[in-house]
């Protein structure tokens, strides 16, 4: 493995002063409730409005948005809503009786209530409303609420057609820490989220990992980042524009780039500076890419496949000969993209796959938000008086194994009931000593 360019930035152990405000703030709307949050809202987006949307600004800010978009977001909903829909019929209820008798099976019920935050600071996310909240409705979650931020007297109106669309009952016009705790103890709305999800700044992210456990989140949160697995077959044009176009998610969002030819790593690492310079955003790019972005040149796809799931990245795309190879051995990361055609922006806005997905090597172990998010997976049994003589008789010699009486005298006290008749190495719960 030889680097081309190595990331100057050292490695982040985690935020202290950003983990020590948030404690700060979830402390005080622990304490002083809807109180604490109205002040946070003045002094972080010099908001006194109503948090609630009314049914009329929500009519007001739809009407705003121009036809284009509505048919663009109208597209994107209808993706990820089919996806979604895919996933929840890949998972059933059964029941199944065993060899032994018992009647064994699970339920699939959603929950309650989830809390959904869409970023609208730097940019208006939009299509992150529909990732989460669409996302939700189809697995059957009985209230959704929703929040952003209100920028110039208001959410941008495409973000309240997209939560509107996707099928948010309570939008919140509300960012920030505040916005979270809100939802997960609901504030303004009566209703307690069971869950919170989506992407937002260090101190939304901080926040849902301080509530996980009161609630539940989809995933542990950090700077976007962005992979590419390239061989000798691959544009270095399209890598390093890819590169550059998941660089201007912020200072700290790395993309990194993988390949088996080292022309081609030369030849991105060149174009990238000058692709990244002629960005709007230029100032951005460059430092992510600065502080952040590496190239590795490896010999075989088998050493690059190795090192891609160390990393373990949000996203991944492979632009070589044989993407099927790709498919078939990579294992971490948070979606894949296969193919020069698929870009990551395809997945972020339009494709129909989720793209809240897992930063922080976390795809080692899970995937990104999904329908089964929203779900419970409940398990069932039934134990019939027959089949208990073979599961009590067993539960009770194994519970006395590990000490635990009062689960033996469960067991003993069925098989006394049920088969009065036989005769038994115990003398626990006879019914003549209880009346």
């Amino acid at each position: 493995m030889q680097y081309i360019k190595k990331s100057s930035a050292q490695e982040a152990i985690g935020d202290a002063s950003i983990e020590n405000t948030v404690k700060d703030m979830l402390k005080e709307i622990e304490q002083r409730g809807e109180d604490a949050v109205k002040d946070y809202a003045l002094k972080f987006d010099n908001w006194q409005g109503d948090f609630i949307l009314s049914d009329e600004k929500r009519a007001e800010l739809i009407a705003q948005v121009p036809e284009r978009v509505k048919q663009d977001i109208n597209f994107t909903f209808k993706q990820v809503t089919e996806f979604a829909k895919a996933q929840l019929n890949s998972l059933s209820e059964f029941s199944i009786t065993t060899e032994s008798g018992a009647v064994l099976g699970q339920k699939v019920i959603p929950l309650n209530c989830a809390g959904c935050y869409v970023p609208g600071g730097r940019y208006s996310h939009a299509a992150s409303a529909i990732m989460s909240i669409a996302t939700a409705k189809v697995a059957g979650v009985e209230k959704i609420v929703a929040c952003s931020p209100p920028k110039n007297g208001s959410i941008h109106p495409a973000i309240v057609y997209a939560m509107d669309l996707a099928g948010a009952d309570i939008i919140m016009e509300m960012g920030g820490v505040h916005a979270v705790a809100s939802m997960a103890k609901g504030l303004f709305t009566g209703v307690k989220a069971d869950i919170l999800v989506g992407p937002g700044n260090g101190y939304v992210a901080e926040a849902k990992r301080l509530l996980f456990g009161e609630v539940g989140i989809d995933v542990f949160a950090g700077p976007t980042e962005s992979a590419i697995i390239a061989d000798h077959t691959a544009d270095p044009m399209t890598i390093a524009v890819d590169l550059v176009s998941q660089a201007e998610h912020g200072v700290d969002s790395p993309v990194w780039f993988f390949t088996t030819d080292l022309a081609l790593a030369n030849k991105v690492a060149e174009i990238v500076p000058k692709v990244a310079a002629d960005m709007p955003n230029h100032a951005i790019v460059e430092q992510a890419w600065r502080d952040h972005g590496e190239i590795i040149f490896a010999e075989t796809k088998e050493e690059i496949a190795k090192i891609s799931d160390q990393y373990a990245s949000e996203h991944l795309q492979v632009i070589t000969e044989d993407d099927a190879w790709w498919l078939e051995n990579l294992k971490n990361y948070g979606s894949l993209f296969l193919g020069e055609g698929a870009t990551v922006t395809h997945g972020d806005k339009c494709s129909g796959t989720n793209h809240i997905l897992p930063t922080k090597q976390v795809a080692r172990y899970s995937g990104g938000l999904n329908v089964h998010k929203f779900l419970k997976i409940l398990t069932f049994q039934e134990i019939s008086e027959a089949a208990n003589l073979e599961f009590s008789a067993i539960g009770s010699r194994i519970s006395r194994v590990e000490g635990m009486e009062g689960h033996a005298r469960a067991c003993d006290w069925r098989l006394r009931k049920y088969y009065p008749e036989n005769e038994w190495d115990f003398e626990v719960y006879d019914q003549k000593r209880y009346d």
